[in-house]
């Protein structure tokens, strides 16, 4: 998500550190780059694009321009206790990002896949950094790796049952934020846990069915 960004759900309640994604919000996210501006405020709290640019492995003015689209769109916003009349700064508004209306799915289609893959190609870079790093982690993070997939056969009800269930025990832990950071206990450090629920449909029936008669060149059927 994100940094975290959730695909549609089928709840309205939306945590106050979130913000939920309506029209505007989905088309200011259809860009990897601001999908990970967001995501790197929420992490580190405020920032200069310069830095942020820094980071991403892009120019300023590209992380500039990004960031003035975000605003717009009431993602991050310029936090004035620190800029000044050189460095302008930026924070971000929320925590999570929801993608909780279907509706808006069926309305925005491109929007929403562009988002959703934005969304996603943060993550492969994500998951990536960390294995590139893994062998230079102390044992006990390094233990602490994991990924993993499992196979199962469930209904679409079921489904959204697993989704809710991960999302409750997600909430039993400590949540980051830059702020809480401090008052985390000695030897806490920050943990993604990226999910997916990915339906892989079987093919449909018309593909599997046996093959009809040949019919003799030249002849028809009703």
């Amino acid at each position: 998500m994100t940094d975290a960004s959730k695909g549609p759900s089928n709840g309205p309640h939306v945590p106050e550190d979130a913000i939920a994604l309506d029209a505007k919000g989905l088309r200011a996210l259809a860009h990897p780059v601001r999908v990970q501006l967001v995501g790197l405020l929420r992490k580190y709290g405020p920032s200069t694009a310069t830095r942020l640019a820094e980071r991403l492995g892009v120019n300023s003015g590209t992380a500039s321009y990004h960031l003035r689209q975000l605003g717009a769109a009431g993602f991050v916003e310029e936090d004035r206790e620190r800029g000044n009349a050189r460095e302008r700064w930026w924070r971000a508004v929320h925590q999570t990002t929801e993608l909780n209306d279907r509706d808006l799915a069926v309305r925005e289609p491109e929007a929403t896949l562009a988002f959703l893959q934005s969304v996603a190609a943060t993550y492969t870079l994500r998951t990536q950094r960390a294995l590139n790093e893994l062998q230079t982690m102390p044992t006990a993070w390094r233990d602490a790796f994991e990924m993993s997939d499992w196979a199962l056969r469930l209904t679409p009800e079921e489904a959204v049952a697993l989704r809710q269930d991960l999302r409750a025990v997600i909430a039993r832990y400590r949540k980051d934020t830059p702020e809480s950071a401090a008052s985390a206990p000695d030897g806490a450090e920050r943990i993604g846990v990226i999910t997916h629920l990915l339906p892989e449909l079987d093919v449909p029936a018309a593909e599997s069915a046996p093959p009809r008669p040949q019919q003799a060149p030249g002849t028809e059927t009703s």
